[in-house]
Formats: C-alpha cells, sequence, structure tokens
C-alpha cells in the first residue's frame, strides 16, 4: 500500500535493545514493546503485500496470521546450538510457493534487522532432488538462466546468496561454463536497503519492485521444480 509507513526508529530501537538483552525475562517485561514496534508492524506489511504479490504470481502466499503465517516466529531454536539465546534480533517473514510446506520451497522473503535489511528472493536450503531439477535447468535452460541473473532490473540486487559446494555436483560437467552455478547448495538473489528506507512511505513500492525484478530467476526456480509461477 503506498504511502504508507510500517517500520520506525522504535521498531529497530527494540531489536537493538533484544540484541542487548537476549533473555526470557527481558522479553517479557518488554513484549508490549515487542508486539508495538516489531510484530504488528510486520503483520500489517504482510497483510497489505497480498495484492501486489497476486498482480506478480498468484502462487506465492502472504498470510498474516499471527502464528502458523508468513511471519517468522521471534524464538530461536537453540536445540542444536551452541548459542542458547532465546531470541532472534531480527524480524523476517517469507512469502513461500503455495506448494511448499514449510520455509524449503522458492519464495520471496523479507528481513528486518538494525543495519542489515534486505529483501530475498529464491530457495534455501532445497533437498537434493530439488537441487538436482534446478541444475538440470541450468544446463538445458543456459541462456535462460543468465538472462534471469542480468539485466537493468537485476543491476544492484546480489546473486549467488549462500553456500556453494567445493567440488562440482555429481553428473554434472567439471568445464560446464556455468559450473559456479552448478556448485551452489542454495539458490537466492537479495537486495538491501537501509534502515532509513524501510521506515519510508515508499518502502512497500520498494519491495514490490524488487519481486516484480525478479520474476524472470522465480519464474526459472519453479519451473524447474514442476511448478506454476
Amino acid at each position: 500500500m503506498a504511502g504508507k509507513i510500517y517500520f520506525t526508529k522504535d521498531t529497530f530501537s527494540f531489536l537493538e535493545s533484544l540484541k542487548k538483552n537476549n533473555s526470557k525475562d527481558w522479553f517479557q517485561a518488554h513484549k508490549k514493546e515487542y508486539e508495538q514496534n516489531v510484530r504488528f508492524p510486520l503483520i500489517d506489511f504482510i497483510q497489505d503485500i497480498s495484492a501486489p504479490l497476486e498482480k506478480i504470481s498468484s502462487h506465492f502466499i502472504a498470510d498474516p496470521r499471527l502464528v502458523g503465517g508468513s511471519m517468522f516466529r521471534i524464538n530461536r531454536d537453540v536445540r542444536f546450538s551452541s548459542d542458547k539465546s532465546p531470541y532472534k534480533t531480527n524480524a523476517g517473514a517469507h512469502f513461500r510457493h503455495e506448494a511448499g510446506k514449510n520455509a524449503h520451497a522458492p519464495g520471496y522473503y523479507l528481513h528486518i534487522e538494525p543495519e542489515n535489511v534486505f529483501a530475498g528472493a529464491g530457495i534455501w536450503r532445497p533437498d537434493n532432488n530439488a537441487l538436482t531439477q534446478i541444475r538440470e535447468m541450468i544446463v538445458a535452460e543456459p541462456e535462460e538462466w543468465k538472462k534471469s541473473l542480468s539485466g537493468k532490473a537485476m543491476k544492484n540486487i546480489r546473486s549467488h546468496e549462500g553456500e556453494s559446494l567445493k567440488k562440482p555436483p555429481k553428473g554434472f560437467d567439471p568445464n560446464h561454463p556455468l559450473i559456479s552455478d552448478l556448485k551452489q547448495k542454495d539458490f537466492a538473489v537479495s537486495f538491501s536497503f537501509t534502515d532509513h528506507e524501510a521506515c519510508n512511505k515508499d518502502f512497500m513500492e520498494k519491495y514490490t519492485q524488487f519481486c516484480r525484478s525478479c520474476i524472470p530467476y522465480m519464474r526459472l526456480l519453479t519451473r524447474a521444480l514442476k511448478l506454476r509461477f
């Protein structure tokens, strides 16, 4: 929705404070601030991005439910981590493809964190079957793949986010001209914003423009996985 402010300096101030006071006692004492400055503004953004996202593709979901929707939980999963801090110090939303049952499917992403605001698009940590399908698509359509990552619309968008294999994937030509792409374990692109930009009235439009710029890239990823765009 044009002309609407979602995030403010209070959003970032809360996240900064949480980083310095990452404990359950502190969070519970400041939960109202979290709701007012982080949770509800992001839920509001999710609700309003639904219509612009629908115009891009009807197959990506913006779900504004408080629990189980597009917004990631603030609680960290500390079961397998040496860092036992109970809370994330960022807020995030994932607009996944309707075919995905969790975050590991093609989708758009928004990350709100002090001095680290960015939009993302692609697929993160796909399973081996999905990885093979994407790599086979790159081999079959190399020019379309290169085109999806170039051009004026993608000029300021960072590509090749995430991890890569050290060696070429099994079954693929190690001398392929796109071997660096084939070695990727994640297929995602991103665009960074300043904290100030995230607090402006045109932030929704700028985020939507990023999503539009990624249409060729996202179309190829969904097609590789035999999904509709």
